[in-house]
């Protein structure tokens, strides 16, 4: 294994030398040294500064997450601006501290009735189950073209669902059936069809996911792997 790892290592370093036209010694690097030669290569020809500055800042992040988050909430100290504190409030999302992000988006959205912010903190509070505060939050922006077939909109008939207003939830929750895409999102409006009665309907969105799942390119089919197994779990107990 360790072999073929090389060997592809190798390959890929001297096709890229070739697509960009390096500097004949490069290949003498890389085939007389083939892991030290292909490893420089990659770091000086291949990642630029801003490419390790990334890939630096992921590792910190998976090692310390909470790194990100304390150099955030020090730019907030340092500049307290509308983005500095989206940007906090994004982090603190992604961690999964909702409640903390909850609050920093509501204070943003206090000083900036921006509707980016508005869909964050309809996220927020579906995550933490607050149906009254999706509701009156989605409908500040129903009627916005940009909401119409949203995960917002999503997020928004679910809550309804969750306040007995069914077939205003599913006037919503259709909307997000577009093909080629909302994978999970789809599956979970079969669910909800299926709930209602209308087995005819949600078969029809389950055999539209299994169609499209077979025209799926690689990383997709890792990416929708769970919910392409759910939805032939669904169909075959219809």
């Amino acid at each position: 294994m360790q072999y073929f790892l090389i060997i592809a290592l190798q390959g890929y370093c001297v096709y890229h030398a070739i697509k960009n036209k390096s500097n004949y010694y490069w290949f003498f690097v890389i085939m007389l040294l083939p892991v030290l030669g292909s490893i420089i290569y990659l770091f000086t020809q291949v990642f630029n500064k801003k490419d390790l500055d990334v890939v630096q800042d992921e590792i910190v992040n998976v090692i310390n997450p909470t790194k990100k988050i304390k150099d955030l909430q020090k730019q907030l100290d340092f500049a307290d601006t509308f983005q500095n504190r989206v940007n906090l409030a994004d982090a603190l999302l992604e961690a999964g501290d909702y409640t903390y992000a909850i609050q920093e988006y509501e204070k943003a959205h206090n000083t900036n009735n921006d509707v980016g912010v508005l869909k964050k903190l309809i996220e927020g509070y579906y995550q933490i189950k607050n149906y009254e505060k999706i509701i009156s939050s989605a409908e500040k922006i129903v009627d916005r073209s940009d909401f119409k077939g949203s995960r917002s909109q999503f997020l928004y008939g679910l809550a309804l669902e969750e306040d007995q207003q069914s077939e205003k939830a599913e006037e919503h929750l259709r909307q997000i059936d577009q093909r080629y895409s909302n994978y999970k999102e789809r599956y979970t409006l079969a669910q909800f069809l299926l709930k209602k009665g209308k087995t005819e309907d949600a078969k029809e969105i389950l055999f539209e996911i299994l169609t499209e799942a077979q025209h799926m390119s690689k990383p997709n089919r890792n990416k929708y792997r769970t919910v392409v197994h759910d939805v032939k779990k669904l169909v075959s107990s219809i």
